[in-house]
């Protein structure tokens, strides 16, 4: 089963801008026009977190039809990788699954570039193991630290739970530069950065979906999107943060909920301020916010995300609206 977007080769591979390819599927709903007004031209590039890509890119896809005088090209280097192109002024957006940093935003204005934050979506960040691993249907808190954190002296199932296999544990998880990784490394191991450095690492979150399907002693995690896509490849892990609600799986009404703790979070775009005076990066941005919550969901043509609350949602419309003035 196949996302809603080509399988990809390793992120080294495509650090250059990739097209946006077509979808499969469509929306549910059917997204709504842009306005009409003067015929639209030019190019937008947009680049960043693999985990928010399939939003922009079905977004990107949608766009074009209507605007055919545009070009929009989306890549996937990391939310991180993906900043460091914006802040230097080489992209229009940068697609991030956390906030932007205080350092980068430093690094943006020295070069005159002004991010402007637009929360798209929610995310519940999915632990995985191969289906033939019929031993682990939950984790806590406590022993995903214990297995990923700086240090580990983790190398077999057993060395978790005694009464695992004493089968080397094989894991596999997005890089440095992933905005998945921060938020993981953060929320799991107490510090962004904090994590062993000896398992798989890829941008491209179809490599890991891949490297889990094919090992049967495999442990990953990465977006919630790329689990609903690859159900019958891949087995999801429940979650106890250890407050006392027990092991949580990640669905749609937990992360929404709130209730899949501590691995739900919200997804962005930031498109710059000064990209944003040009008409057509203008009508693009104006036609996610207007558009993104039909291309969300777990439905046939849907991305996997969840719409975000509306407080976020007007939220992204006021700091739209504010960097537009």
């Amino acid at each position: 089963m196949r996302l809603p977007f080509p399988l990809r080769i390793p992120a080294v591979a495509i650090a250059g801008v990739m097209l946006v390819a077509a979808c499969q599927g469509t929306a549910t709903s059917p997204p709504t026009s842009t306005p009409s007004g003067p015929v639209l031209s030019g190019e937008i590039e947009i680049d960043g977190s693999s985990t928010v890509y399939p939003v922009t890119e079905a977004i990107a896809e949608e766009f074009q039809i209507e605007n055919p005088g545009v070009r929009v090209t989306v890549a996937f280097s990391g939310t991180g990788g993906g900043f460091k192109r914006f802040c230097a002024g080489e992209t229009d957006a940068n697609d991030a699954s956390r906030p932007v940093k205080q350092d980068e935003i430093d690094t943006c204005k020295t070069a005159g570039v002004t991010p402007v934050e637009l929360p798209v979506a929610y995310d519940g960040l999915s632990v995985m193991v191969n289906p033939a691993n019929d031993w682990v249907t939950c984790l806590t808190v406590s022993q995903l630290r214990q297995i990923w954190d700086s240090g580990s002296t983790v190398r077999t199932w057993a060395d978790v739970n005694p009464a695992w296999p004493a089968e080397k544990i094989n894991l596999y998880g997005p890089g440095a530069d992933s905005g998945t990784f921060d938020y993981f490394t953060e929320v799991i191991n107490g510090e962004i950065d904090r994590s062993r450095s000896d398992y798989t690492q890829s941008e491209d979150d179809n490599s890991l979906v891949q490297g889990i399907a094919g090992d049967r002693n495999a442990l990953g995690y990465f977006g919630y999107a790329y689990y609903q896509r690859n159900k019958d490849r891949l087995k999801v892990v429940a979650i106890d943060a250890e407050k006392g609600g027990g092991c949580v799986e990640p669905t749609a009404e937990t992360i929404s909920g709130g209730t899949y703790a501590p691995l739900s979070r919200p997804l962005f775009v930031y498109p710059s301020k000064e990209a944003l005076q040009r008409p057509e990066v203008e009508a693009f941005f104006r036609y996610y916010l207007a558009n993104v919550d039909s291309l969300l969901g777990t439905g046939e043509g849907q991305v996997g995300y969840i719409p975000a609350h509306e407080d976020l949602k007007a939220e992204a419309q006021r700091n739209l609206e504010a960097a537009l003035q």
